[in-house]
């Protein structure tokens, strides 16, 4: 499948690996590139030293295109963004952030520049940036999300009203199907996370895959709004969230709850009682781990069989 997505990023197949905290190490990431995906280092739960390691661990793994998501709240972001230029980074997607603040100087840089929006109107503004490509995530994706609330199948088609540009669907796709979908929609990839932060090559723990691949619907629900809208899945430490917001608790009281460290403390440390456990809606129909490159081929049969299956249906 040759278009604007696989082009730009000069991949095999639309299909970029999500910058998962805690998740998206260099062995997922090569392995997705190996693939023929994209894949995304996760900067967000890195240190700087820590994020030059894994770049040089995917080169020497890969010789694919890959890339690097930073959240442009990271506190170290010049830090962050003088490493992505050093290590030749070619590709990064930025979030959580104005996309103004650094498109230029990346793409000064040459680097091939992508943004995560949750809304059409954050989209022109990426426009307005000189962004490469845009992500139109929905709020079925699990961590940080957007405040609109708006789902990727109601997103989707607004944010390609909306731009021109090469877009790709994030959030609650994790099949073929589901890829299928987004693209009649008007996307020209996905951007799937959940079912890669539940590889075989994910950094998350075993007792944290495990969890997820045992999710009802309904175990994962977005809070944290007065802070930062995040999705997570129902355990002891959401539970003392849900309990302080209802009772209207400060944004400062929220903080203090949450504290330091708390999504590594479940993600990548295996706590499933007071770990901030975060997954998109779309665990509940995973019930396996698999390797990255099982996901992949899964996920494009499935695509081009259903493709060719619906060919001839009219109403």
């Amino acid at each position: 499948m040759e278009n604007k997505i696989t082009t730009l990023f000069k991949i095999k197949y639309p299909v970029i690996q999500g910058g998962m905290v805690w998740c998206s190490g260099w062995r997922l990431v090569s392995a997705v590139s190996n693939a023929g995906g994209l894949g995304l280092l996760g900067a967000g739960s890195m240190y700087p030293d820590v994020l030059r390691e894994h770049i040089q661990k995917t080169k020497q793994a890969t010789d694919k295109p890959f890339g690097v998501n930073i959240p442009l709240l990271y506190p170290d972001i010049d830090e962050l963004m003088k490493i992505i230029v050093d290590e030749e980074v070619k590709i990064v997607f930025t979030s959580a952030g104005n996309p103004k603040t650094w498109t230029k100087f990346l793409k000064d840089k040459g680097i091939t520049v992508a943004h995560v929006v949750s809304s059409s109107k954050f989209a022109k503004k990426c426009e307005e940036a000189g962004v490469d490509a845009i992500v139109a995530e929905g709020f079925e994706a699990g961590g940080h999300n957007g405040r609109e609330e708006t789902t990727t199948f109601a997103l989707i088609p607004q944010v390609r009203k909306a731009t021109c540009l090469p877009l790709i669907a994030a959030g609650g796709i994790a099949t073929g199907n589901a890829m299928l979908a987004a693209v009649i929609l008007g996307a020209d990839g996905v951007q799937i996370g959940t079912r890669f932060a539940m590889s075989n090559e994910s950094s998350a723990s075993d007792e944290f895959k495990n969890l997820c691949c045992n999710l009802n619907e309904g175990d994962t629900m977005l809070c944290l709004k007065k802070i930062s809208p995040t999705r997570m899945i129902k355990n002891s430490f959401y539970n003392r969230i849900e309990e302080a917001e209802t009772r209207g608790a400060s944004a400062d009281e929220l903080k203090e709850i949450l504290g330091r460290a708390r999504a590594k403390k479940g993600i990548f440390e295996g706590d499933m009682n007071e770990g901030e456990l975060e997954i998109g809606q779309i665990a509940s129909h995973l019930k396996k781990i698999i390797p990255a490159k099982e996901i992949i081929d899964e996920i494009v049969n499935e695509f081009n069989e259903t493709a060719n299956n619906i060919s001839g249906i009219r109403l």
